[in-house]
């Protein structure tokens, strides 16, 4: 039960710091291809990894774990969001924006989680 409000706690504080984030990106520009997500996504796969590590090195306990990977990470990142973005892309007929959010950013999410999962275990 209390692990249950940890990671609800740990998920709204993530959805508010993807909230912020996304806006402090897009005040201080306009950009054309959806690179607060990308952002947002990548810098938490690196995060998750890391957790994992660190969780597999026995440094971080495995309820902390729990709250920071599916509640603070799983609120922060938005994998809906980029889905949704990659479909307003196509739709606009930008092909090549489209494959850089769906596969590009997956690509890349995919390389900074086994870095973080890297230094984790290194820890």
């Amino acid at each position: 039960m209390v692990l249950s409000l940890l990671v609800a706690v740990a998920g709204g504080i993530g959805a508010a710091l993807r909230l912020a984030l996304n806006g402090a990106i897009h005040r201080r520009v306009k950009p054309e291809y959806p690179i607060a997500m990308t952002i947002i996504n990548v810098g938490g796969s690196f995060a998750l990894g890391l957790i994992t590590g660190l969780l597999d090195g026995r440094i971080l306990p495995e309820s902390w774990a729990i709250a920071l990977g599916a509640g603070l990470v799983g609120g922060f990142t938005a994998f809906s969001t980029t889905s949704f973005h990659t479909l307003r892309l196509v739709q606009e007929k930008r092909w090549w924006s489209a494959v850089a959010n769906s596969f590009g950013m997956i690509t890349l999410s995919v390389v900074v989680a086994g870095l973080g999962l890297w230094l984790g275990r290194m820890l």
